[in-house]
């Protein structure tokens, strides 16, 4: 487990954190620009002192100021990749790669030469310098080397901010396959919610150098009271499995803890796990169950609550399916109209759903 206590200060910011990491999967650092995101990272690694704090990776203590221990940045074993891959121009990927098997430790574990190629799938790169690579496949092969390096902990500091949505979308997969095989636990910044979506086990949510909350992303996005309501895109996660493919209809079915879903077909096996986002605006109620509609997805919910969605004028319906709570964001004018109270039995008609980038590590609906 990775436990963060850091306090500092600079002009205009100060920083006042603690929270603690799971010992493996993805905790992700999600906030605004300027929220202190990046400097802890830089506190974990080494590369900046708080004033004051402690941090420990397991049995390990790398910072504890009152104790006056500080391990310098190469005895903490953490490997960091960076917004910009910073790989060296004058050599091959498979010298840049090899570089990172120099700085393992003598009896460090980890993936070898051929397993991290293949895992990234870079195979076809190795003999090619930095210049001649897009900007997605640059990030890939840093992201190697630093795996080569056979750390404890893998830090990332926004590795897709500089790409485009499309060098974005081929990078993201690659970064979930590495979540999947591998059990080195990886600390990663961003304030994009659809790497939250794909990549994170553990979310941290931070604003203006604080930690607002922290736990699992499928929980912490029913709460209303968190910024993430605020979004346009605000909505649950969900974990679902795949039960059935129907190819002559063109829809597969998921199962997830409050029922079934309909939604076009998916390429996804039978049987494998998947989450996705179910945004509170693609969610209409109906007090009547509706018929003659093109909505496949018409679930029987409970009004659990009403509560103020930001806007003067709407409001976030807590609907629960069994054990999973969704929302939905209407009118007050419609709560109105409907009669809507907490406790009250509504039809949920579900419009759309997204899906995030990759399949889901462990665990079961």
């Amino acid at each position: 487990m990775l436990s963060v206590a850091a306090r500092t200060q600079f002009p205009g910011f100060a920083l006042d954190v603690e929270f603690e990491a799971p010992s493996e999967g993805v905790t992700v650092l999600f906030g605004p620009s300027g929220c202190g995101k990046s400097t802890i990272l830089a506190a974990v690694a080494g590369l900046a002192a708080p004033r004051e704090g402690r941090i420990a990776l397991d049995d390990t203590v790398l910072l504890d100021t009152a104790r006056r221990i500080a391990l310098p940045p190469e005895a903490r074993r953490c490997a960091t990749v960076f917004q910009d891959a910073r790989l060296f121009p004058h050599m091959s990927v498979e010298t840049n790669l090899r570089y990172g098997m120099r700085r393992a430790p003598a009896g460090a574990t980890g993936p070898c030469f051929e397993e991290v190629v293949s895992l990234l799938g870079i195979g076809h790169l190795l003999g090619r310098r930095p210049g001649g690579l897009s900007g997605g496949e640059k990030q890939r092969v840093a992201l190697g080397r630093a795996l080569l390096a056979r750390p404890r902990l893998l830090l990332m500091d926004e590795p897709l901010a500089a790409l485009d949505a499309g060098r974005r979308a081929e990078v993201l997969p690659f970064l979930a396959r590495l979540r999947d095989a591998s059990r080195l636990p990886i600390l990663y910044v961003t304030h994009a919610l659809d790497e939250v979506d794909a990549l994170a086990d553990h979310l941290v949510l931070l604003k203006d150098g604080r930690v607002l909350a922290d736990g699992r992303p499928e929980e912490l996005s029913t709460r209303t009271d968190l910024p993430l309501a605020a979004r346009r895109d605000a909505g649950v996660l969900l974990p679902v499995q795949v039960l059935a493919h129907e190819a002559a209809g063109g829809v597969s079915r998921l199962g997830f803890a409050g029922g079934e879903l309909v939604t076009s077909l998916r390429p996804e096996p039978v049987g494998s796990y998947m989450r996705l986002r179910l945004r509170a605006r693609d969610v209409a109620v109906a007090t009547e169950e509706p018929r003659g509609i093109s909505t496949q997805n018409i679930l029987k919910a409970r009004i659990v609550d009403i509560v103020p969605a930001g806007e003067a004028q709407e409001v976030f319906l807590h609907l629960a399916l069994g054990p999973t709570i969704l929302l939905a964001r209407i009118t007050r004018g419609s709560v109105g109209r409907l009669g809507l109270a907490p406790g009250g039995e509504v039809w949920a008609l579900i419009k759309a759903v997204t899906f995030d980038h990759a399949g889901l590590p462990r665990g079961a609906v």
